[in-house]
């Protein structure tokens, strides 16, 4: 797959380098002398105008990479972790990599994107500066059967939501989902059935709510801590 932008490509080629195919540069002295020199016979050329059609019309930056697919993690690795991320019907891959993001910096196993089909997994990377390509992640469309496997592995789960215990007063069994749904429709009828706490982020004024990622940052970090 193709990424592009200078903080993921140099986060690739630095931690990654088994899975390089082609580094594309469109600018001068991009890449530091060292990376050059290392990857200097994986290294092409190009036009600004074919750096524009490789990125999409994106902020390539001066630097694209041709990587190896994604390969994403399966349900049974997942579970045998401790603390996961569920994305119930998340769809923005600018949330859903920045969500990755701070899964991977604060503490969290892995991440599952359910009750979706497919997610392009080249702008996740890009949005989540590259923790995507260290982090656990599953795309599953039946949120149902996630659930399931999961509590049959002894795991609570913990739902966002507006209405839910405040955050920084409670604390967190050892085995543990955090469920976000979506900034536009919130958690599904489906997760709501299985959640055992709902949980929420105690504001200081009065404003309706923070953006999904930005909730996330703050969930993972206190469950990440406050176990029992």
């Amino acid at each position: 797959m193709i990424i592009y932008g200078k903080q993921v490509c140099l986060y690739a080629l630095e931690q990654h380098p088994e899975t390089i195919t082609t580094v594309y540069v469109a600018k001068k002295g991009i890449l530091p002398q060292k990376l050059f020199h290392e990857y200097h016979d994986k290294i092409k050329f190009l036009e600004e105008k074919w750096a524009q059609s490789m990125s999409r019309g994106g902020n390539h930056q001066g630097i694209l990479l041709e990587i190896s697919d994604f390969e994403q993690s399966t349900l049974s690795r997942i579970k045998k972790n401790d603390f996961i991320v569920v994305l119930d019907g998340l769809t923005d891959v600018g949330n859903i990599g920045a969500i990755t993001r701070s899964a991977y910096a604060l503490g969290a196993d892995a991440v599952i994107a359910a009750g979706v089909k497919q997610l392009n997994f080249s702008a996740i990377a890009r949005t989540s500066s590259g923790a995507l390509l260290d982090m656990p992640f599953l795309v599953t469309h039946n949120i149902l059967d996630v659930f399931n496997e999961l509590q049959q592995v002894g795991f609570s789960f913990y739902g966002a939501a507006m209405n839910g215990e405040a955050v920084q007063d409670m604390e967190f069994e050892s085995k543990r989902v955090l469920v976000l749904g979506s900034e536009g429709k919130g958690l599904s009828k489906k997760a709501r059935l299985k959640i055992d706490h709902m949980v929420s982020i105690e504001m200081k004024h009065a404003f309706d709510s923070l953006n999904v990622s930005a909730a996330a940052a703050i969930l993972i970090h206190r469950m990440g801590y406050a176990v029992k």
